[in-house]
C-alpha cells in the first residue's frame, strides 16, 4: 500500500486579496519554496497564488479544514529570489506581489509591433581582438571573482571608445564558461537590440536573449524554460531582466550606468540599477558598473565603500577631439542665429572631406512654445501644465500626453493674424530645416524620440548613418549613449548650457555627463575631430567636457552637494501627492508636510523636510502633483517616516521614490 505525504504552504493570492492562506500540497512536488508559483482552489475558481511559507506539520493556531493545492506552475528554483523580492519591495515601499505580477503579465504580453523589424537586421562580424594592457589588467583582476562567486562591485571608468565591450566580453565568455547566467543591463531598448545583435555575432557559441518590450511571446517562453533548467544565458535588457528569477545567477554588468533612463519613468519608479546592486550582494556575486562618465554616488562609493576602480585613459582607436566653446552672444558673420559661422564653416569643410557631423540640441519638435507678439497669448495643453511644442506642418504637440491641434491661422486671445504668432526656441525638426537651407547638397537625418519609436525607420537610419551615406545626423540625448559611428568627425551642440538651470540638485552633473557622451561620438577612428559648444552664457563647467578631466569636474562639484547636503552625502526621497483636484492635493500636501515634521521630531529622527512644492510640470493628463523631499543620513528613518503616513485619509494618491533622478 503507498501513502500520500502532504507538507503544508502558506500562500498570497496573485488577485490582490491580503489575508495569507494555507494548503496542503502532495510530498511528490518536492520543488516547493518560497516564491513558487502555485495554483490553488479559491470558493468555485482555480487561482494562481505565491507561496511565502512551507511548513511539515500545520500550525496548530489554523483551525478551519485544509484543501488541496492543485498543482505547481514551472518557476525557476531560485532559492535567493522570494528574499531579493522582499528586500526590493521594503526598499520602494510597494507589495511583494507586484514584480511577480508584472513579470507574468509582461512574460504573457507579445511585443510592440513597431519593434518586430528590428530582429531582422544583421551585423558583420568583427575580427578577433586583442585586448589593450589597460584591458588585460581589468580582465585578471575580476576573473578570479568570477570563478569564486563574490560580491564585487567594479566601476570601469572608460573614455568613450576606450573598448568597454571588449572587457565586458571576456567576462561574459568566463561566466558562461563556469555555467553561469549573466544580466547585462543598458538604459535604452535601441541600445538593447543593437548589443544584442553584436554580441550574437561576436560570443559564437554562448545562447543570448534580449528580454524587453520589443521581444516576441514565444522568445520570452524559450528563456524562461532555460531559466527552468538552469542553462547558462547571457540576458540582455533594460528594467526586466534584474527581476527575472535565476537559479545561476553569476554576475551582472550595468553599461552606461550613470543614466538617469534606469529609473522607471512611472511609479513605483524603481531603479534597476540599484536593484542590480541589491541583488549582487545578496548572490554574493560581481557586479560590474561601467561609464565614460560614472555618476556622482558611484564614484563616492569608490572613495566611502573601497569599491574597486579602474579605468581606460585610452581610446582603442582615433584620438580625442579638439573641444571649442562658441557664445551665440557674438553674433558676427553667421546666417542663422542658431548656427554659429564656426560651426557653419567646420560641417562645409567635412562636406568637402567626406566625413560626418552630429549636431546635437536635447529638444524635439520645430520650437518650444507659440506666444501672440500682440497679447502675449501661448498656446497651452488642454490637460497638462505645460506649452504645446511646434512640430512641422504646423502641428501643436504635448509631448506629455500627445494631445494636438493645428496652429490656427488666427490668434485665440487677440485675433491677431498668424505672421503675430511667434515661434520662440528651436528643436530637432527646426534644426533640419535650417541646415537643409544652409547646406541643400548635403543629406540630413533626424534622431529624437519621434523617429526613434518608428524602429524599423530608426535601424535603418542607424545603419545608413554608419555606412557613411548620410551626412549629418541631428538628435536628441538618444545618440548620446553608446552607439559608435567611425566616420563621425565633427559634433555641434547648439544649446549646451539649456540644462544647467532645470530645477534639480544635479543638473549641472547630468548636463556635463549628457555634453561629455554626444562630444564622445566624434574622432572614434580620426586623429583630427572637434567638437563646438554653442552656449548663450560661458559657464566653467566648459572648461571639464575634454574627457581626460571628468573626475577633476567630480571633484570640485561634489564640493557644492556636501555643503548644501544632498546625494552623495545624503539620503534623498521624493513623496509625490497626485488627485484630480487641484485644491484637495495643495491642502492635503500641506497636511502630509506638518504631519511628517510632527512624527520627525517625536521620534528624533534627524529629518530635513522640504515642500511641498509645485513641480515644474505640475498637471499630466488632468491629474495635479505636488511634492514632498525627506534628506537624512539613514534611509531607514525615511522609509520609517512613510510607513506611518495612513494613506487610507488621504483622497490624494501618495507614491514613494527612493534616490529620485529628476
Amino acid at each position: 500500500m503507498s501513502y500520500t505525504y502532504y507538507m503544508f504552504i502558506q500562500v498570497k493570492l496573485l488577485n490582490g486579496w491580503q489575508e495569507l492562506l494555507w494548503y496542503k500540497i502532495s510530498s511528490n512536488f518536492q520543488q516547493i519554496f518560497p516564491g513558487t508559483i502555485v495554483q490553488v482552489p479559491l470558493r468555485n475558481r482555480i487561482v494562481p497564488a505565491i507561496v511565502v511559507d512551507k511548513q511539515k506539520q500545520l500550525p496548530s493556531s489554523v483551525k478551519f479544514k485544509i484543501k488541496d493545492a492543485c498543482g505547481v506552475e514551472p518557476f525557476p528554483q531560485d532559492f535567493f529570489y522570494n528574499q531579493f523580492i522582499e528586500q526590493l519591495s521594503c526598499y520602494y515601499q510597494i507589495d511583494t506581489l507586484f514584480f511577480i505580477k508584472r513579470l507574468r503579465y509582461f512574460l504573457q504580453q507579445k511585443e510592440e509591433k513597431s519593434l518586430r523589424e528590428v530582429k531582422q537586421q544583421t551585423y558583420d562580424r568583427q575580427k578577433i581582438v586583442t585586448l589593450t594592457p589597460e584591458q588585460k589588467v581589468i580582465c585578471n583582476f575580476l576573473l578570479p571573482y568570477i570563478n569564486k562567486q563574490t560580491y564585487l562591485p567594479v566601476v570601469l571608468h572608460g573614455v568613450t571608445g576606450s573598448g568597454k565591450t571588449e572587457v565586458y566580453k571576456q567576462l561574459i565568455a568566463q561566466t558562461i564558461a563556469n555555467n553561469k547566467t549573466v544580466v547585462f543591463l543598458l538604459p535604452e531598448i535601441t541600445l538593447a537590440f543593437a548589443f544584442e545583435q553584436r554580441l550574437k555575432q561576436e560570443l559564437s557559441g554562448i545562447v543570448i536573449y534580449g528580454f524587453h518590450s520589443g521581444i516576441a511571446k514565444k522568445e520570452k517562453k524559450r528563456l524562461w524554460q532555460q531559466l527552468i533548467d538552469g542553462k547558462p544565458v547571457l540576458i540582455i535588457g533594460v528594467h526586466l531582466p534584474i527581476v527575472l528569477p535565476i537559479t545561476n545567477l553569476g554576475l551582472i554588468i550595468i553599461d552606461e550606468e550613470h543614466a538617469a533612463n534606469y529609473q522607471e519613468k512611472k511609479h513605483p519608479k524603481v531603479n534597476s540599477k540599484e536593484a542590480a546592486l541589491l541583488r549582487a550582494k545578496l548572490y554574493n556575486i560581481p557586479i560590474i558598473l561601467g561609464s565614460a562618465t560614472p555618476s556622482f554616488t558611484t564614484l563616492h562609493n569608490v572613495r566611502t565603500k573601497k569599491w574597486h576602480f579602474f579605468q581606460l585613459k585610452k581610446r582603442f582607436s582615433g584620438a580625442f577631439p579638439q573641444v571649442q566653446t562658441v557664445l551665440l552672444s557674438n553674433k558676427k558673420g553667421r546666417k542663422n542665429f542658431w548656427i554659429s559661422k564656426q560651426l557653419e564653416d567646420a560641417i562645409n569643410q567635412r562636406l568637402i572631406k567626406k566625413e560626418q557631423t552630429i549636431i546635437f540640441i536635447n529638444r524635439r519638435g520645430f520650437s518650444f512654445f507659440v506666444q501672440c507678439k500682440l497679447c502675449s497669448f501661448i498656446f497651452l495643453c488642454a490637460h497638462c501644465s505645460v506649452s504645446l511644442t511646434l512640430h512641422e506642418n504646423n502641428r501643436l504637440l504635448c509631448h506629455y500626453c500627445e494631445f494636438g491641434q493645428k496652429l490656427p491661422s488666427l490668434c485665440p486671445g487677440c485675433k491677431a493674424t498668424n505672421n503675430q504668432l511667434l515661434k520662440k526656441g528651436i528643436g530637432t525638426q527646426k534644426v533640419v530645416t535650417i541646415l537643409e537651407n544652409l547646406f541643400p547638397q548635403a543629406t540630413i537625418a533626424r534622431a529624437d524620440l519621434d523617429t526613434t519609436m518608428k524602429k524599423k525607420q530608426w535601424q535603418q537610419m542607424m545603419k545608413d548613418f554608419s555606412a557613411g551615406t548620410i551626412d549629418i545626423l541631428v538628435g536628441t540625448q538618444t545618440i548620446t549613449k553608446g552607439l559608435h559611428f567611425p566616420h563621425v568627425t565633427l559634433v555641434g551642440i547648439l544649446w549646451a548650457d539649456l540644462h544647467f538651470h532645470f530645477p534639480i540638485f544635479n543638473a549641472t552633473e547630468t548636463a556635463i555627463q549628457q555634453l561629455i557622451q554626444v562630444a564622445g561620438r566624434a574622432g572614434r577612428n580620426h586623429e583630427n575631430s572637434l567638437v563646438i559648444v554653442q552656449a548663450m552664457q560661458d559657464y566653467a563647467a566648459f572648461s571639464y567636457l575634454n574627457e581626460s578631466d571628468y573626475l577633476v569636474f567630480y571633484k570640485q562639484e561634489v564640493q557644492s552637494r556636501k555643503a548644501l547636503g544632498y546625494p552623495p552625502y545624503k539620503r534623498l526621497v521624493e513623496i509625490e501627492l497626485k488627485c484630480s483636484d487641484e485644491v484637495i492635493v495643495e491642502h492635503e500636501a500641506a497636511q502630509l508636510m506638518r504631519f511628517l515634521q510632527l512624527i520627525s521630531k517625536k521620534e528624533k529622527r534627524a529629518v530635513q523636510i522640504l515642500g511641498p512644492a509645485r513641480p515644474p510640470v505640475s498637471k499630466i493628463k488632468n491629474i495635479y502633483m505636488r511634492k514632498l523631499y525627506l534628506k537624512g543620513n539613514n534611509i531607514n528613518d525615511l522609509i520609517f517616516l512613510f510607513q506611518i503616513i495612513k494613506q487610507e485619509n488621504y483622497t490624494s494618491t501618495i507614491f514613494f521614490t527612493p534616490n529620485p533622478v529628476s
